[in-house]
Parts: structure tokens; sequence; C-alpha cells
């Protein structure tokens, strides 16, 4: 039978300090940065504008009358006209609101939309859009 009490000699370990490792800067987590009542830069799209700005001033205080109901979908090249204006902007399924188009796409428009408060960025499908006027 063995004996652990008598067993090998375990090796000594060195007096001498081991080499210095780098140093890091502290891995401390960063702060959030403070939380805006204001919209966000809008991400950029591909061909887009270099800078889309919301407006300044809240839309129109009124709703225009709906004119006409596209069958299939919205032209790019008829929405690009309200390109920086206001625009009153109805869906197929029943939403309305003010927008204010930036960026139109082969298939999209992108720009902000009034919330009833103040103007966030949003993008949408041409397909989706029922009807438009723009002032």
């Amino acid at each position: 039978m063995y004996d652990y009490r008598v067993g090998p000699q375990f090796p000594q370990f060195p007096t001498t300090p081991p080499p210095s490792l780098p140093s890091f800067p502290p891995t401390s987590p960063q702060p959030f940065p403070p939380i805006s009542s204001q919209p966000t830069q809008p991400p950029q799209f591909p061909g887009g504008p270099t800078s889309a700005q919301a407006p300044v001033a809240p839309p129109p205080h009124f709703v225009p009358q709906q004119t006409s109901v596209t069958p299939f979908a919205v032209d790019p090249g008829a929405i690009s006209g309200c390109l920086r204006r206001n625009t009153y902007v109805w869906l197929r399924n029943g939403e309305q609101f003010w927008y204010f188009p930036t960026f139109v796409g082969r298939n999209s428009v992108a720009g902000f939309r009034w919330n009833g408060r103040f103007w966030m960025f949003f993008g949408i499908d041409l397909r989706r859009i029922s009807s438009f006027t723009c002032f």
C-alpha cells in the first residue's frame, strides 16, 4: 500500500516573479448615450441622399380629402414629385398620416412620418400605399 504522506516531493515554485504581461486598458462597460425625445438621424440608403433631415415644423392641421385609389401600386415617379414636401398618405390597411418623403426607390419610399408630436424616420413599400397627395 502507498502512503500518501510520504509520496514524492512536489517541485518547488520559482521565487522570481513571472515575466510582466502587457497592460491593457480596463474593460469597464461604456455608458449608454442619454435618451433623447428627438428622432435620430436616418440610415443612409444606397443611391439615396447624403443627408435626410426632418422638417422643422409640424405638418398642416387639416386632413385633405382622398381623391383616388391606386389599383396596384404607387408609381415611384409619381411620388418622387412629393420629395421634401408635406404629403398626406393613405395606406391599403386604412392607416393615414402626414409624411415627408426624402428618398424614393424602385419599390419603397423613405422619409419622416408625423406621429402627432414629432417627426420620426419611416420607410414603406410602395405597394402598401393606396393614394397620396402633397402640398
